[in-house]
Order: C-alpha cells, then structure tokens, then sequence
C-alpha cells in the first residue's frame, strides 16, 4: 500500500515537510490535558517537537501539570534524538492508567530544553486540547503525536506505515 502526501491547505502544516532529524520549538498555543474529569496539565508555555511523518508531541513544564497525580514507572525507552525516557501513570480518582506520559530527564544534545517536561499519551486522556480543539492520538499506539485540524499526513503508524 502506499500513501501519497496530503497537500497542505491554508494554515496547515504537512508532517512531511518536519525535519529529520527532529526539530525541537516553543508553542504558545493553549495546551490542555483532561483526565477523569479534572484538568491535569495547562499551559502556554509548551514546546513541540516536529519530526518527518509524525504529528507533533507537546512538551508541557512541570510546573504546569498536577504532578500529583502522576505516578513515576520504572519503565524506559530510547530515542535515537532524544535520548533516554521514562514513563509515568496517571491517577485522579480511582482511574489509573498504567503508562500516560514521559519524559527526558537528561535529554540529548539539541532537545536539552525539554529536560523534566512531560508529554501525554492522548489515547490514554479524557481529552488533549491545542487551542480548544480536541486532538486525535497519533495512530498505531505506540506514538505519542498529537493530531489536529492544522496538521495533514499521512502520519507514522497509518495502515501502511509500517513499510516506511
């Protein structure tokens, strides 16, 4: 199967003209996470990091996410750009979901300003707002981009991804 570059419209932006290796930059759209009913990260102050054929992940500070109700995991991964993650779950209530977030606690070179800020799975949220607009999760699971109107694909992880 193969998949054809969706042409960008006014205020749009194809993941296909993201770089590789990833860039890293500050947002200052309202980014917005909502779990269980409460809102668990909300900020201006995000950053996003924008890589070929993935929609953008945000970056949120600490300092504006209920870090109480997160749960740090023993769980790691790598990234080739990023370096070293770990993982947390989130509580509020009694709902949990096991692993939600990570993070960079000593990113690599190039991604240092993202060193402690986390980034959520929206799969796994009630709802991740950009701007008021309810993103979709990146597809395939294991990514974490979050996809919205100003974003056109394809994107990693659609039916036929995998050959890429």
């Amino acid at each position: 199967m193969s998949l054809k570059r969706i042409e960008p419209g006014p205020g749009q932006e194809s993941v296909w003209d993201y770089p590789r290796p990833p860039r890293l930059e500050n947002s200052h759209k309202h980014i917005q996470v909502i779990f269980n009913g409460s809102t668990i990260a909300d900020t201006h102050r995000a950053k996003r990091v924008l890589e070929t054929s993935h929609p953008p992940v945000y970056y949120i500070p600490p300092e504006d996410v209920q870090v109480d109700h997160l749960i740090p995991r023993f769980n790691t991964s790598f990234c080739e750009w990023k370096g070293e993650a770990h993982y947390y779950g989130v509580m509020v209530g009694e709902q949990v979901v096991d692993i939600a977030a990570w993070y960079y606690p000593q990113p690599r070179m190039g991604f240092e300003d993202i060193g402690m800020y986390i980034a959520f799975y929206a799969q796994y949220m009630d709802a991740c707002l950009v701007d008021g607009e309810e993103a979709l999760p990146q597809p395939g699971g294991f990514y974490g981009g979050w996809v919205t109107s100003d974003v056109v694909g394809p994107f990693k992880g659609d039916a036929g991804s995998e050959l890429w």
